[in-house]
């Protein structure tokens, strides 16, 4: 894993808070000075936060389960989805649906009737509605596609939950809490880390910031992808061998079985003959 460079931190301009007024006292151990009324962050406990987050996703990573990203604010979006996205993983980046976790088998639901109009449109069904109906079902067909195309292949709870700017996505946060789903978070100085099991104090409105936060974040969910990729191929190749392995015993078993009755039948010849060749002799004598 990279090792966090302070400078690039501070570069992006992780370490600008929010204005003095606005605080969250809770933040106070993150807090390194104040500026012209603006708090300012210490970026050597950000950078340490960071790396004790990477380590946790990369985990989660590994051990297959997704980490769902959430971020709905304008100079953030574009960036989560894209990010999210080169990893593979599910996001939101509209509106958070109520009950998205809470509730995650009525979501289900309505992300199976998306494919279901998909096979009505394969299959010709579609065109047999009326234009009006046909109209319908297109519209909701996108606003399914806008609100929950981003989490089609999250079939189950996220193992974790990425937010940034927990103050915003309150809601995800509360259903998160109740299932108890590890939050990740990026959390400036008018947010309440408390309510976060792995916090990265730093400046959630700049997209720069945004950007840089969210690169290191996603090259430790690679890490840990990768690490999954090569643990199934050394199984499966593990597999492989114990197969070729059996499949040389069971030839064996049946090798062995067919030479001892080879050698069991010669010496039963040779005894047989050896028996004649005495009768032989015996009547020899006798004449």
């Amino acid at each position: 894993m990279a090792k966090i460079e302070v400078n690039d931190l501070l570069n992006a301009g992780v370490h600008f808070g929010h204005l003095t007024r606005k605080w969250n006292p809770n933040m106070a151990p993150y807090i390194y000075m104040e500026r012209n009324g603006i708090h300012i962050i210490n970026l050597y406990k950000t950078a340490a936060k960071i790396e004790e987050t990477n380590e946790a996703l990369r985990k989660i990573a590994s051990s297959g389960r997704k980490i769902l990203f959430v971020a709905t604010k304008k100079q953030a979006k574009d960036i989560v989805a894209e990010k999210a996205k080169s990893v593979n993983m599910p996001y939101i980046t509209e509106r958070w649906p109520g009950g998205m976790l809470t509730n995650f088998v009525t979501i289900r639901k309505a992300v199976k009737k998306m494919g279901a109009i998909d096979r009505m449109k394969k299959d010709g069904t579609f065109e047999t509605l009326s234009k009006k109906e046909r109209l319908q079902v297109d519209r909701l067909r996108a606003k399914l596609e806008k609100n929950l195309g981003s989490i089609t292949e999250m079939t189950r709870l996220p193992g974790a939950i990425f937010i940034v700017d927990t103050t915003r996505e309150h809601i995800a946060v509360r259903e998160a809490q109740k299932l108890k789903i590890p939050i990740f978070a990026m959390v400036d100085t008018n947010s309440d880390p408390r309510d976060v099991n792995y916090v990265i104090p730093s400046n959630d409105d700049a997209s720069k910031s945004i950007d840089k936060i969210l690169s290191l974040v996603t090259d430790a969910v690679t890490e840990g992808l990768s690490e999954r990729k090569k643990e199934k191929e050394e199984t499966s190749d593990s597999d492989s061998k114990e197969m070729e392995e059996a499949a040389k015993e069971e030839q064996a078993e049946t090798i062995v079985p067919e030479a001892i009755a080879k050698s069991t039948k010669s010496e039963t010849k040779k005894e047989s003959t050896a028996a004649e060749e005495k009768e032989e002799e015996s009547k020899e004598k006798e004449t």
